[in-house]
């Protein structure tokens, strides 16, 4: 599927990138118990960490909160959907799992402290935009409510915006009937090109090894 980045974005983030997986073939179901007893453990770990550390100050939380900020979105009233699971596990709100692509997103936007969106391919009609949403558009997120798109990073394709580091829409969620799938991180500006591609292969490794299928990945944006 063709991907394309907004100039809108370049010319206010110079360094802006993300990763790009493609997924063919997947199975979705429940997670190995390797995943979960990591998930938990890691939670755990961090929850611990961050008795000692104030969770705005780590540096992909940071990265996006400035994000946000710089297309004039408030970062204290839009979260970014990497420090909404920070948070949770702050107050011992423990991520339970809910299914393999699910659980494999929670944990590597945990640990790399970064948004990651994942989506059925299938659902999504190309090509597929990174932009900055106008006034007026929204959609029906994950959570459940109506959102405001206004000013944030969001995802498109020719039905209008599906996807964003807040949170995505509805329509086109990851599930257990799934086998294709896009998946998008939404990685800290700072990061390299070289880092960026080690952080993106070893996503894309891990899930095929757990769901099967094909997979590719490339890095579109600035080094």
């Amino acid at each position: 599927m063709e991907i394309q980045l907004s100039p809108e974005i370049i010319s206010r983030i110079p360094n802006f990138k993300l990763g790009i997986i493609e997924y063919k073939g997947i199975t979705v179901g429940d997670s190995p118990q390797m995943v979960k007893g990591r998930l938990q453990l890691f939670q755990e770990s961090i929850y611990f960490d961050l008795e000692t550390k104030n969770l705005t100050d780590l540096p992909g939380i940071q990265e996006w909160r400035h994000i946000f900020k710089a297309f004039g979105r408030d970062p204290n009233r839009y979260r970014h959907s990497a420090e909404a699971l920070y948070r949770r596990v702050q107050k011992q709100n423990y991520l339970t799992t809910v299914q393999s692509a699910i659980d494999i997103n929670n944990f590597f936007s945990l640990q790399y402290q970064v948004p990651i969106g994942i989506y059925n391919t299938d659902s999504l009609a190309g090509p597929v935009t990174i932009e900055v949403a106008k006034a007026g558009e929204e959609y029906i997120g994950l959570n459940g409510r109506l959102n405001s798109l206004e000013n944030l990073i969001v995802s498109s394709d020719k039905h209008g915006p599906f996807g964003s580091p807040f949170v995505d829409s509805n329509r086109a969620p990851v599930t257990e009937t799934t086998k294709n799938a896009l998946q998008i991180i939404y990685l800290q500006p700072t990061t390299s090109l070289n880092s960026a591609e080690r952080l993106t292969e070893s996503l894309m490794k891990m899930f095929t090894q757990i769901h099967g299928g094909d997979a590719s990945f490339y890095i579109i944006g600035s080094d």
